[in-house]
């Protein structure tokens, strides 16, 4: 069965766009962020196993087992600066996890496109 092609609406188009250019980045733009000061906190939330193994430069872990423990999401969430969060890759919900949570506690959240995944494949700058 062949699927029909249905024209959207451009106004419902661009919202969707709009939105998710606010609450989304890539690689590009975070390690630029990040090497011209902008106020972004980077932050993995993958386990800490692959933490460790290696991640995006100047990123603190704070992987689902610590989620509920509001000392360390305090301290490595800040309300001052935009909380980038990435997981796995661009399949992972974690971080769409982690940001739905956050945001719900008053911290502006972002998410890395294509996560860990696609910040690795890429060849930009890792950190272990």
């Amino acid at each position: 069965m062949a699927t029909k092609l249905k024209i959207s609406s451009a106004s419902k188009a661009k919202k969707y766009f709009q939105d998710k250019m606010a609450f989304t980045t890539g690689p590009v733009e975070l390690e630029r962020w990040f090497k011209q000061g902008e106020p972004v906190n980077i932050v993995d939330v993958r386990a800490a196993e692959d933490y460790a193994e290696g991640h995006i430069p100047g990123a603190l872990n704070l992987p689902k087992d610590q989620w509920d423990n509001a000392k360390v999401v305090k301290a490595r969430l800040h309300k001052n600066k935009i909380n980038v969060l990435y997981c796995y890759s661009h399949v992972c919900h974690l971080a769409a996890t982690a940001a739905v949570l956050f945001a719900s506690k008053g911290y502006p959240v972002m998410e890395l496109e294509g996560g860990w995944r696609w910040w690795q494949s890429d060849g930009f700058e890792i950190e272990k």
